[in-house]
């Protein structure tokens, strides 16, 4: 058990930004200290809120990390980048980043231990090294964290705004506006417990979307770029739909009828900007558009003609 001090020099702030300041855990793990009785001001267990005044005593219990109950995996990676702090990978379509729900093997998380020489213990024990996630039908990129003092940082930059993400997604029939910002509350569906959906103003938890239109065809489908304010669970598929055109194949939000033999919804998390922990230096990524979506995009431009996506997007190229 790691037990930790902090005495307040002066009047502070609420408990769990103070420890936030002071620690490097990120705030969701402060809150699970400070929610699961770990946490004491003056002897005394108190809430994330409680304020803090000069002279208190902040006494903080930190668990040991428990052993990965998680077996590594032989899985092929697409590692794009790697070093000592961060690593960055192209998931594909159809891997589910970690444990849960049923899925104990197979796994993101399962491939990442293989082949990885460390992971964060900061997410759990399910959840080694996982900083952010992307749906299991949606490929790209996402960042690891190979240690907790990276994850805290890539954290703190995701809450910030910092930290950049960038999709790209076929959606069904005409977007007319060419840019535009969508910002509504998603929380749990009340009639489906499978699907999230846009919920009343204080029922659900905030999301920010903000997409540009970059090829129209023929008035049927529209492929956009969607750039992430926050994370919500299935958010660019929620916010799509909610603007009238659900993502092309998606099997929760689009509709039935679907032209194109899919597997899953033709969205990627194509690009990821950040900080890098430990240098500072700022990276951006890019990953191709997966073989399947491509093919798509060709059929259309050939059926509707159209710009050229792939020159908008500064020629990614196929895999």
């Amino acid at each position: 058990m790691d037990s930790r001090l902090f005495v307040a020099e002066e009047d502070a702030k609420r408990l769990d930004v103070f420890l936030s300041e002071r620690m490097e855990e990120t705030r969701s793990r402060i809150k699970k200290l400070i929610d699961g009785g770990r946490v004491e001001v003056n002897g005394q267990k108190v809430k994330a809120g409680t304020e803090i005044r000069a002279g208190d005593e902040v006494h903080v219990e930190i668990p040991e990390p428990a052993e990965y109950s998680v077996r590594p995996e032989n899985i092929p990676l697409d590692i794009v980048y790697q070093d000592g702090d961060i690593a960055v990978v192209n998931k594909p379509q159809g891997m589910t980043v970690h444990i849960g729900n049923g899925n104990t093997e197979g796994t993101l998380v399962n491939a990442l231990l293989y082949a990885l020489d460390s992971l964060s213990g900061i997410g759990g024990v399910l959840r080694p090294g996982i900083v952010h996630r992307i749906d299991k039908d949606t490929s790209g990129l996402l960042v690891v964290a190979k240690n907790d003092r990276a994850h805290v940082s890539l954290a703190r930059q995701i809450a910030e705004k910092s930290c950049h993400r960038r999709y790209l997604a076929l959606l069904e029939g005409n977007v007319k506006a060419d840019s535009g910002r969508i910002s509504t509350d998603i929380g749990r569906s009340p009639s489906d417990r499978l699907k999230m959906a846009v919920l009343p103003e204080g029922r659900g938890k905030a999301a920010i979307t903000d997409y540009e239109t970059l090829v129209r065809y023929g008035g049927e489908y529209t492929l956009c770029r969607f750039t992430l304010q926050t994370g919500r669970t299935h958010q660019i598929r929620v916010h799509a739909k909610y603007m009238g055109h659900p993502v092309v194949g998606d099997p929760l939000y689009g509709s039935r009828r679907q032209r194109f033999e899919l597997k899953g919804q033709l969205l990627h998390a194509y690009e990821l900007e950040l900080t890098h922990p430990a240098t500072g230096e700022r990276m951006r990524f890019r990953a191709p558009l997966p073989a399947y979506f491509f093919e798509v995009l060709e059929t259309l431009a050939r059926q509707y003609g159209g710009d050229d996506w792939a020159e908008i997007l500064g020629r990614e190229g196929r895999e």
